[in-house]
């Protein structure tokens, strides 16, 4: 049986051999991007650059690898790059990556990002997907990387451009109900990852929270599939866990209350996400208001929450002693000239609204008119799929700023 301190010297001798190996990787001459190409071409390209890397590891690694079972890799779904979310087209694209993996690399065996699998795999891939605003018509930037996860070393990354005006970039119905945008440093990270250099390290909290997300990942398929009991206790357990102090998390409690009707549960909630956003600075809420408009749209399926929104907002606001800017952003429709006038004008309107619910709230509050000068899709196109270029933003600042 093997003793302890030959473990530790086998498992050492293999993390060195990574490390060797994925800068070996870093050091060969990687070709650049090329031209754009039609999407399924660019995916299956970013597979075949990835999966093409890790067979030019150094034989040594070879071996130890086929002592060890089939390797296994986990997909963490993939992210549209600028915003944070799944999309529609990056749901395709993760599809596509299977099937690929499956038809072309079977050396490996591609699971499903959930607790049990990631317990078994040796690899994490995952990858972004971001429009080149640059660019003009469908121009987008894929990004993929392979990270081995005990070591955190990324092994392997491929990037291709797509060229295709048709895809959906719409964002999946958690994000699309989502009332906040829960892009925060974990999420920042993934990010990140996705487009770091084999032989350098995955992002650290990135990495530590893949155990959670695997449990938020398998709440959102809960809801998205109707099945909201559970996706209430998935986000709850997700929740408990040490760090489960996410916005995406806390969202999807939200959500899921709400649909069962758990109307104080919602909104004790919201106001968890609202002080966990003050209290870090990245507290972005989906208001949206008629166009040209400081009112709020009429559907009352969209805007009937928005006055709790705006109580919960105002009583975490009033609890802290810095003050808070209130910060309109609109779509890339109309004038520059006329877009910061109406964002200006939202954010005042949303001020007087926090003001009215919250009155010693009135003396440290600002305001603050962006346009679309910090737009996130920036398309245009002002509906689900732009959402978050039309929010309304709260920052903490010092009440002498």
């Amino acid at each position: 049986m093997m003793n302890t301190t030959t473990r530790r010297v086998r498992t050492a001798l293999r993390v060195l051999t990574l490390c060797a190996a994925a800068l070996a990787a870093a050091c060969a001459t990687r070709p650049a991007p090329g031209n754009a190409m039609p999407f399924d071409q660019a995916v299956n390209q970013a597979v075949d650059d990835l999966m093409v890397q890790t067979q030019k590891l150094p034989a040594f690694l070879a071996k130890v690898e086929s002592s060890l079972s089939q390797r296994r890799i986990v997909i963490d779904p993939l992210l549209e790059g600028a915003s944070g979310q799944q999309t529609e087209v990056t749901r395709v694209a993760e599809q596509r990556i299977v099937q690929r993996m499956q038809a072309q690399f079977k050396q490996f065996t591609v699971t499903p990002f959930n607790s049990a699998e990631l317990g078994n795999a040796q690899y994490v891939l995952n990858g972004t997907l971001m429009r080149d605003k640059e660019a003009t018509g469908g121009r987008y930037r894929l990004n993929l990387a392979l990270t081995e996860i005990k070591s955190g070393m990324v092994i392997a990354q491929s990037v291709t451009r797509i060229s295709d005006a048709t895809l959906d970039t719409r964002p999946t119905a958690f994000f699309r109900d989502s009332p906040v945008n829960g892009k925060d440093r974990g999420v920042e990270g993934y990010i990140r990852t996705a487009e770091t250099q084999p032989g350098q390290a995955a992002d650290a909290l990135y990495l530590e929270r893949l155990p959670t997300s695997t449990v938020l990942q398998e709440a959102t398929a809960a809801y998205e599939a109707g099945r909201m009991s559970e996706a209430l206790a998935r986000y709850e357990a997700a929740a408990k866990r040490p760090d489960g102090q996410q916005l995406r998390i806390y969202s999807g409690m939200y959500l899921t209350q709400s649909q069962l009707g758990r109307t104080a549960d919602a909104e004790k909630t919201f106001g968890t996400i609202a002080r966990l956003g003050l209290e870090t600075n990245n507290l972005s809420v989906k208001f949206l208001f008629k166009p040209g408009s400081t009112d709020f749209l009429a559907d009352p399926k969209i805007s009937a929450a928005y006055p709790m929104w705006l109580r919960q907002i105002a009583r975490q606001a009033a609890q802290i002693d810095s003050c808070v800017v209130v910060t309109g952003h609109t779509s890339r429709t109309g004038s520059e000239s006329v877009n910061e006038r109406l964002s200006l004008q939202r954010a005042v309107s949303v001020k007087s609204r926090l003001a009215t619910e919250a009155p010693p709230l009135a003396k440290k509050l600002r305001e603050s008119g962006m346009g679309f000068r910090e737009n996130i899709v920036g398309t245009g196109a002002d509906d689900a799929s732009d959402a978050l270029d039309r929010r309304v933003e709260f920052k903490v600042v010092g009440c002498d700023a």
